[in-house]
């Protein structure tokens, strides 16, 4: 069979697989050139340099998010299925997740999931500022769940670290981390997403009524 033509998607596609592998320091058009068995200056036809190729997987990893927003539901509920719409997309692309919050996006595919959180805050009541700031307070939320669960740090390098040893805690000196070992070291991470993100629209809709 003839090989695949060359083309915008297919570097985004390589370099999306490359960085779920081994992390975005390893992207190069060198790099993505090889692992498509072509020569690197063929991909310049395609991304002018790998800014615009990272720009590329972020965009590519936006779009995929399924949006069901239902404009009739209370805010509440429309922001909350904003948030696990993202956390799903960022769960199956950790390591991409960490290259599209580091992105300034410009395309529709970038600032389209931008424009759905803050209008649904601003229908809310909130003012512009507050909008901004409360989607800040939750791409925090949603990123620093993503580093506890699959373990990729913001150098997009894997964590590789090990559970309490509950063992070698010493009850006098740490009673409460002692006591608490069991729950500490088994976490339902659907469930403990599902619980933050719930206090964090309660706060916010305090917010609303002050």
């Amino acid at each position: 069979m003839p090989a695949e033509p060359l083309s915008r998607p297919r570097i985004v596609a390589a370099a999306i697989d490359l960085i779920e592998r081994e992390g975005a320091d390893a992207v190069s058009m060198r790099r993505i050139a090889a692992d498509l068995g072509v020569g690197v200056m063929s991909l310049y036809n395609h991304v002018p340099n790998k800014s615009a190729l990272l720009d590329g997987v972020a965009e590519t990893v936006l779009s995929q998010i399924e949006f069901s927003d239902d404009p009739d539901a209370d805010w509440t509920d429309r922001v909350r299925m904003q948030a696990l719409a993202f956390r799903q997309i960022a769960h199956h692309y950790p390591r991409c997740t960490m290259v599209v919050v580091s992105r300034q996006l410009q395309s529709t595919a970038g600032l389209l999931p931008v424009e759905r959180a803050l209008a649904t805050l601003r229908s809310a009541g909130f003012g512009g500022h507050e909008a901004v700031r409360i989607l800040r307070v939750f791409i925090a939320y949603i990123v620093g769940s993503l580093l506890r669960e699959v373990g990729v740090t913001p150098t997009f390098a894997p964590v590789h670290r090990s559970d309490l040893a509950v063992e070698n805690v010493d009850p006098l000196l740490f009673p409460q981390v002692s006591g608490l070992a069991p729950m500490l070291v088994d976490c339902d991470h659907e469930s403990e997403f599902e619980f933050g993100l719930g206090l964090l629209i309660q706060a916010i809709a305090v917010q609303l009524k002050r």
